[in-house]
């Protein structure tokens, strides 16, 4: 079946914004001498200004209508994104990919109480593979521990929070509006921190620093404009090829192997995922949704 041009543009530009936050998360892995508080801190400080540069070019008002929901999926977001840049920091990049990767799942399972949406038994069949995979992972490859196993689940479980909270705030808000709230939320708390336990960053990190703003919007667009103009289903699954630039970039710069059986687990929890976003009982926008 040939692709519509639409399709093939979405595909192409999610392969950017896969490509751009591998990157991001090579930057996060580059200054994991910082504490991770910190590195959000200068995340937000660069998502802050990106947004409130497009949502003054927009001409709308920053704060949204429906604030307890905006503010909610802030907080989901943030604490989803604390997790990932700590796992970034302490396991293998890959790994680390991977076990965020869940949140498509926990999206669909979460659907069924925060938007009522309707899940066939098949696919919790397709979660307790990739759950299977997750498992694993953390058997087969002693770096990961039961304890990164459950912050991963814990990461994937509040993107899918998250996710859903911008399935019922619907068209009713601007994209920038939600992705604003991030670091919104983030901001203070980070700020706070950071200034009673600043690590001075030094040479080259304040560029890695850099990059992770810039390649964490760049992504966020590219999936954007991707969902927007494609077919969800399709390029949902090309999204999972953050995961191979993830290991290609921690093979290369950091000689991170990994045995069979931890590629296995991988794999596992990629088809889970790919198979419960191919598997179209009705809606699939619940995949569709930026949370960051």
């Amino acid at each position: 079946m040939s692709l519509h041009s639409n399709d093939t543009r979405g595909i192409l530009y999610m392969l950017l914004a896969s490509f751009f936050f591998a990157l991001m998360a090579l930057s996060v892995k580059l200054v994991d001498e910082l504490p991770v508080l910190e590195t959000i801190f200068f995340r937000a400080v660069i998502a802050s200004v990106l947004c409130l540069w497009g949502i003054r070019r927009a001409g709308i008002a920053p704060f949204g209508n429906n604030r307890k929901l905006l503010v909610f999926r802030g907080l989901a977001g943030a604490v989803s994104l604390i997790q990932g840049f700590y796992l970034i920091q302490t396991i293998p990049l890959a790994a680390a990919t991977t076990l965020t990767h869940l949140s498509p799942i926990f999206t669909t399972l979460i659907a069924i109480w925060f938007v009522k949406e309707k899940v066939a038994p098949v696919q919790l069949a397709f979660f307790v593979l990739s759950f299977l995979g997750v498992v694993m992972i953390q058997g087969f490859d002693y770096r990961i521990t039961p304890w990164h196993l459950a912050v991963g689940v814990s990461a994937s479980f509040c993107m899918g929070l998250a996710y859903n909270s911008v399935r019922r705030l619907g068209s009713d808000e601007h994209p920038l509006v939600i992705m604003f709230y991030f670091p919104l939320i983030c901001l203070p708390f980070t700020a706070l921190y950071s200034y009673f336990y600043w690590v001075q960053p030094e040479g080259w990190q304040w560029l890695y620093l850099l990059l992770i703003g810039i390649t964490a919007q760049l992504g966020q667009y590219f999936m954007t404009v991707s969902y927007k103009i494609a077919t969800v289903s399709r390029v949902a699954i090309v999204a999972y090829s953050e995961v191979l630039f993830a290991i290609a970039l921690g093979l290369v710069l950091f000689d991170e192997n990994f045995n069979l059986l931890t590629y296995a687990g991988m794999a596992l929890v990629a088809a889970g995922v790919v198979l419960n976003v191919r598997f179209k009982p009705g809606s699939t926008q619940a995949q569709a949704l930026p949370a960051e």
